[in-house]
């Protein structure tokens, strides 16, 4: 799934904390800052829960965090097996 997070998303310690809730979920992917202020991502894993759990984490994101909207997408992308990394 590729997801992009709107709001007060950057400087709140966002990526770190979103890398660190995929990995204790057993999460691939990565996760970045973009120019316009958003956080996109792209999630991937065998336990489909995990990955809801994710989602529903997203919506609130870390302390510090004030999330405005969530786009969440099904997409064929690949995606590197056991390691969910922030990117810069």
């Amino acid at each position: 799934y590729r997801f992009v997070v709107t709001g007060h998303v950057q400087g709140v310690g966002f990526r770190v904390a979103t890398r660190r809730k995929a990995k204790a979920m057993g999460l691939s992917g990565w996760v970045r800052n973009c120019p316009d202020g958003s956080v996109e991502g792209l999630v991937a894993g065998p336990d489909r829960a995990a990955v809801a759990g994710l989602r529903d984490w997203l919506r609130r994101g870390p302390p510090g965090a004030k999330v405005e909207t969530l786009e969440w997408q099904a997409v064929d992308a690949p995606v590197d097996t056991g390691v969910f990394m922030v990117r810069r």
